[in-house]
């Protein structure tokens, strides 16, 4: 096996080769300096040859790699060759567009029925509800609250609500004297207010002040006012306007009555009724009132009913 160099200078074929007394081979001499030329002449050629092979070989490993990346990173399995580290690239997902969320609609807020017996038990609960004092006055009421056992009027809440009422700026705390407390269940206290069946009602009013309410209306007894659940739960035919506001005028009456006011009548035509006056017995031109001030702050009066 020869060198590339040895290769690279053999002589070519049908050259004249001699043997020295050593047996040493060697060429002929004639004309060695072109000889010599023509041997450089034909190692060039070999020389690009092998270039242009290695250039081959890294354009095909060129190839191959950019076949690699292109095909996912999978390798021929049925090859045997050793699979080429590869660079995981994870795409990037498409975004799902979001979509504007319908708007809930709001549910209808559904009544809740409230029975009303004709009588009940005659025995009462006390709320376990107390507040702060509401009003400047130096006259202070200390109140609770009682709801006939068996309804359904919870006495916190009837209790909370009617603390809401006489703390409203156009009640009985405006006229500057006047102040109200609501206290629990056995803690001292000024007056009671009662929630009572159409029944018991009326005999509470008949023991307090001999009135016969014909189970159709409330009162105010010594230490205390008697609401009769029939007008807390269904209000007035002759009174347009919500519940709460009816339930505004029975206590600002009856309590009205426990600050010493006697009824009132219709001061006119178009003008607002007192809220001393007996608006469920007809308000005679009047307009429907709840409150004992109006709006611009001063008390509405009407002639007094003896």
């Amino acid at each position: 096996m020869h060198s590339a160099r040895e290769r690279e200078s053999a002589p070519p074929t049908g050259s004249a080769v001699a043997f020295d007394p050593a047996g040493r081979q060697h060429r002929s001499s004639h004309r060695g300096g072109r000889r010599r030329r023509s041997v450089h002449r034909r190692g060039r050629p070999r020389r690009r040859g092998r270039g242009y092979l290695v250039g081959v070989l890294v354009a095909a490993g060129l190839l191959g790699s950019a076949v690699f990346f292109l095909d996912g990173g999978r390798s021929d399995a049925s090859s045997g060759a050793p699979r080429p580290r590869s660079t995981v690239i994870t795409p990037t997902p498409t975004p799902t567009p979001t979509r504007s969320p319908k708007p809930t609609p709001t549910p209808t807020p559904t009544p809740t029925k409230i029975d009303v017996p004709s009588t009940g038990t005659g025995t009462f609960v006390t709320a376990r509800a107390s507040g702060a004092k509401v009003g400047h006055g130096s006259h202070l009421l200390r109140y609770v609250v009682e709801v006939e056992t068996g309804l359904d009027v919870p006495p916190a809440q009837a209790a909370n609500e009617i603390a809401d009422i006489l703390a409203a700026p156009r009640g009985w705390t405006h006229n500057g004297v006047s102040s109200f407390q609501l206290v629990s269940a056995g803690e001292p206290y000024d007056l009671k207010v009662k929630i009572a069946t159409p029944g018991t009602a009326d005999a509470l009013c008949w023991e307090g002040i001999h009135q016969d309410t014909e189970g159709e209306y409330n009162c105010e007894i010594p230490n205390g006012v008697v609401v009769n659940l029939k007008r807390w739960v269904k209000g007035s035919p002759t009174f347009d306007g919500p519940i709460h506001d009816y339930r505004a005028l029975i206590i600002n009456h009856e309590i009205g009555h426990a600050l010493g006011h006697p009824h009132m009548a219709c001061a006119g035509p178009g003008q607002l009724a007192p809220v001393m006056m007996q608006q469920i017995k007809g308000l005679h031109g009047c307009i429907a009132n709840a409150w004992p001030y109006d709006k611009s702050g001063h008390f509405v009066s009407g002639p007094h009913v003896t």
